[in-house]
């Protein structure tokens, strides 16, 4: 594995988890009403962690093989759209607005993984547990809207 693209991949996690880092969940989330199934809170940075190290390795591995230009500017697109979350969801108090880069994270890491999945299946299966985390994170906003009408945005 080369280990300058895998810390350069890396590094634009950083900065995706730097806005989760920024634009934490407070008071005003603690009091929007969350289904039942809603995961603590420690699980969230437990994940995102997994998910930016699986990320970046599966994005490394890409990068090695020819024909990746579709899944690496997947890739760019996924990370870009996961930056974006957490300052609409969390810093602008946004929810339904956040939905938005919620469905463009999940479109950009699904097609991501059937890509990635064409060039190397190891990369592939790194992308999956993202999928479902992303599916589920987006189950959570689309639920937290539902349950919270009087929420703008």
């Amino acid at each position: 594995m080369n280990l300058s693209i895998f810390f350069t991949y890396l590094l634009a996690t950083a900065a995706a988890a730097g806005t989760g880092a920024m634009f934490k969940p407070g008071e005003w989330y603690d009091g929007l009403k969350k289904p039942d199934w809603t995961p603590p809170r420690w699980v969230f940075p437990t994940a995102w962690t997994t998910l930016y190290l699986l990320s970046a390795i599966a994005a490394t591995r890409l990068s090695a093989i020819e024909g990746n230009a579709q899944a690496l500017a997947l890739w760019s697109a996924q990370i870009a759209f996961n930056t974006l979350w957490s300052p609409v969801f969390f810093g602008l108090k946004k929810i339904k607005a956040a939905l938005v880069p919620m469905a463009g994270l999940w479109v950009s890491v699904v097609l991501l993984t059937i890509s990635a999945f064409g060039l190397d299946v190891w990369a592939g299966l790194m992308f999956l547990p993202y999928v479902a985390w992303v599916s589920a994170a987006a189950a959570l906003n689309i639920s937290v809207v539902r349950l919270n009408p009087q929420v703008s945005g």
